[in-house]
């Protein structure tokens, strides 16, 4: 754990406070995955600083039979894409084997289009490579969660949890799902992660597509 001096100046400042953290690791030609859209900016100082190639990872939910608003699983695209899925919560609210599969064809097509939105080619190939997953901060976890979850399956040789700001009581939770978690600060009680930026604007959907060509033709 990192303490911040100092507030965030934005997520740009953020990235390069947590890319001089990460470089100490010596890590192996990592692969750097941002989760859209705030991670994207964090995500790209930090590749910048390494020299690695700069991907996203998208995270997208699986909801019960009849009330999709609750979450029984999640898909995430990739190379390999991953579906983690709570069987017992799937059992118990009727979600047989055709309707999951239904459902896991219609979020990874979801998933294309949006890849397809932000003008990123085909996902990086993460077996065996030493993937570092960011985010601009953590509330609850949940995303995250999940996709430590699917990572774990995707044969990397080891996970790298990067973001600035995370309730201590989050992080203690997450730390059996990666190798690693570089956090710049971590306070409690914890309020809200904008409140440790000075600028928490909304990052847009040209800003993801200018940093991810800007990441991509610096390689």
């Amino acid at each position: 754990m990192i303490e911040a001096a100092r507030p965030l100046a934005d997520r740009r400042d953020a990235g390069r406070r947590l890319a001089e953290a990460i470089a100490a690791l010596g890590l192996a030609a990592p692969v750097v995955l941002a989760l859209p859209r705030g991670g994207v900016p964090v995500a790209f100082e930090i590749a910048r600083r390494l020299n690695a190639p700069l991907d996203l990872l998208i995270a997208r939910k699986i909801g019960a039979p009849g009330h999709e608003e609750y979450g029984i699983g999640a898909v995430i695209d990739g190379g390999a894409p991953q579906f983690v899925l709570d069987e017992d919560a799937a059992a118990a609210l009727g979600a047989d084997r055709d309707y999951l599969e239904r459902e896991v064809a219609r979020q990874l097509a979801e998933i294309e289009r949006r890849r397809a939105a932000y003008h990123v080619g085909e996902p990086v190939r993460l077996a065996g490579r030493d993937v570092i997953l960011v985010d601009d901060g953590i509330a609850t976890g949940g995303t995250i969660r999940v996709a430590l979850k699917a990572l774990a399956s995707a044969g990397t040789r080891s996970i790298t949890l990067a973001v600035p700001v995370a309730p201590a009581s989050v992080l203690s939770g997450l730390r059996p799902l990666c190798d690693r978690i570089v956090c710049l600060a971590s306070p409690e009680p914890f309020y809200a992660v904008g409140a440790h930026y000075r600028d928490f604007t909304q990052t847009g959907d040209d800003e993801v597509r200018g940093l991810l060509e800007a990441a991509r033709d610096a390689r």
